[in-house]
């Protein structure tokens, strides 16, 4: 998912923004830079920011509130015999949604923000390379940053445990300010966004486990011959598992027809209708302030990070009351009370080692129920949970005593006006800032029919649930969908006209093809990646084959 944003007020180490300077347009056909345009001819669309915000609003969804006392929290409860939660997405586990975050900070960095430049969209740079590389770990390597690695090894955390049982898992590295201890921890890593909350950061450290192991496995491979060992494990995980789980295997091999076939590599080339460039790859706006943000309907809001955690507003156990309500050992993804939340950027609690078993499925069969289960992502629809409403980067959390209410755990904006904490107002309002074109005008230029606007909907896809058309919500949306909307919606249309409730839901046309495209494209173009030079190669480590993330993190753990 595409990193969230920082404030305007502090523009130097912000999230998503952009740099002046460029002076050429990215409208400009002769223009190759970082960031670019997938659809150059294509005007931008210009909305009321007052229909944006509505939207974003519209989107986010409501506390799930206990039926019996609505002033309390809810989560459906995970029993052995049944899912309760019909805003899962069936087949699609949870750590996809991370590891989906960890490759957009790998090819994304912008260290202003561009949320109010509307009169400058175009002067944006990618500090980050456009490619899948890793430098978001490897930052720049052993002899320029030192103190992130330990020989050919990267330095690891504390290790960390489920509630004092033994556990593979570390934390990252942190710095510690002697002169001030209560100051935040920060993280010593090739990219701070990678600890912008406790699931991520987790994930962060183990690849670097991952790295760590392969240097074992073979003692006498340099430095530069592990990296690429792990890079090109990375990158097939990102063509062959991840994308083919987000974007489903028809779509895949229609731009990789060669895929998983013994072909010569002039073969092997992507077949882009798209994503094209003439001397070097760039990131489509389309994509990265768009497309990939499909990541954010899957965040859940909650997660169980090991089955020993028992506790509830008291960490040391649970109360009844809260086991019925589905907390127990359970923990809201962004909180607005410290250490109910996963919220980032800082040191947590040792006991809260993750169980990667419960995120990433090895075997292609998900649990039904139980605290065993792999937790399955939220469905790609046109809502966002709502503790997305209020990100900790713009908002104040608190200290409350139990028992907390959703009052509580929800925090204040701390610059309603100026930063949104909403995601999704974020996301619209970013697109609009950018001169997106419309979802309605990019599947016109890819040939795909329209989806009419009466089905268009804002709202959870589950059935049942309260939607209502987008134009209901502002009459400026009529044929003009914001791209990001738009991509959701067409996602959700399709899951929902196939009539099947069980079916893992994917991108639709429009949107797995911006972000199937640009990703393989990414690769393809990088001289050093597997699909150049060895398009054949398999992820195999001393005849071990890791097919999945699922397999790369278990073996990760026997190091």
């Amino acid at each position: 998912m595409t990193n969230l944003l920082r404030s305007t007020a502090n523009p130097a180490g912000g999230h998503g923004g952009g740099v002046r300077g460029d002076n050429m347009t990215r409208r400009s056909s002769l223009f190759e830079g970082r960031f670019g345009r997938m659809f150059r001819e294509l005007p931008p669309v210009a909305w009321p920011a007052t229909a944006l915000r509505r939207l974003g609003e519209a989107m986010t969804a409501e506390p799930e509130r206990d039926p019996l006392d609505p002033t309390k929290p809810f989560a459906a409860p995970e029993t052995d015999d049944i899912v309760q939660d019909p805003e899962e997405n069936p087949g699609l586990p949870s750590g996809y949604t991370y590891f989906g975050q960890f490759v957009d900070h790998d090819i994304t960095f912008d260290p202003a923000s561009v949320m109010q430049k509307i009169n400058d969209p175009d002067a944006l740079v990618d500090f980050r390379t456009p490619r899948l590389d890793l430098d978001s770990m490897y930052g720049r390597g052993p002899d320029d940053q030192p103190y992130l690695f330990d020989g050919k090894k990267f330095r690891l955390g504390r290790v960390l445990t489920e509630l004092g049982v033994p556990s593979p898992r570390r934390d990252l590295p942190r710095y510690i300010d002697v002169q001030d201890p209560d100051a935040a921890h920060r993280a010593l890593i090739g990219d701070k966004r990678n600890d912008e909350n406790v699931i991520v950061a987790q994930l962060h450290a183990s690849m670097m486990q991952f790295h760590n192991k392969l240097v074992d496995e073979y003692p006498g491979a340099s430095f530069a011959d592990v990296q690429q060992q792990v890079r090109w494990h990375y990158q097939w995980l990102v063509v062959n598992d991840y994308l083919v789980r987000i974007c489903g295997s028809e779509l895949i091999d229609a731009i990789l027809p060669g895929r998983g076939q013994a072909l010569p590599t002039q073969d092997q080339k992507p077949k882009l209708g798209f994503y094209r460039f003439r001397k070097a790859p760039y990131m489509p706006i389309e994509f990265s302030a768009a497309a990939y943000r499909f990541g954010h309907s899957m965040i859940r809001p909650i997660y169980r990070l090991n089955i020993h955690l028992d506790g509830g507003d008291d960490v040391r156990a649970a109360t009844d009351d809260e086991r019925r309500r589905g907390l127990d050992g359970r923990f809201f993804i962004f909180a607005g009370v410290q250490r109910r939340g996963l919220n980032g950027f800082d040191t947590f609690p040792s006991p809260w080692a993750i169980d990667w078993s419960l995120y990433f499925d090895r075997t292609g069969q998900l649990p039904v129920g139980g605290k065993k289960r792999v937790q399955p992502s939220y469905k790609f629809d046109t809502s966002l949970v709502n503790p997305l409403g209020f990100l900790p980067e713009f908002s104040r959390a608190g200290v409350d005593e139990p028992p907390l209410t959703i009052d509580h755990l929800q925090a204040a904006p701390a610059r309603p006006t100026r930063d949104p904490a909403n995601l999704a107002v974020r996301n619209l309002l970013r697109g609009m800032a950018l001169e997106l074109p419309s979802g309605q005008a990019i599947a016109d230029a890819m040939g795909i029919a329209r989806i009419p606007d009466e089905r268009l909907w804002v709202g959870k896809a589950a059935e049942g649930e309260e939607r209502k058309p987008i134009t209901e919500v502002h009459e400026s949306f009529a044929n003009n969908a914001p791209l990001w909307y738009y991509v959701l919606a067409e996602s959700q249309e399709i899951w929902t006209a196939a009539g099947d409730a069980s079916a893992t839901m994917h991108l639709g046309p429009v949107g797995g093809r911006i972000v199937a495209e640009t990703l393989i494209g990414m690769i393809a173009a990088d001289g050093a990646s597997y699909l150049t030079q060895s398009p054949n190669w398999q992820p195999e480590v001393h005849g071990r084959r890791l097919a999945t993330v699922g397999d790369l993190l278990a073996f990760a753990d026997e190091g």
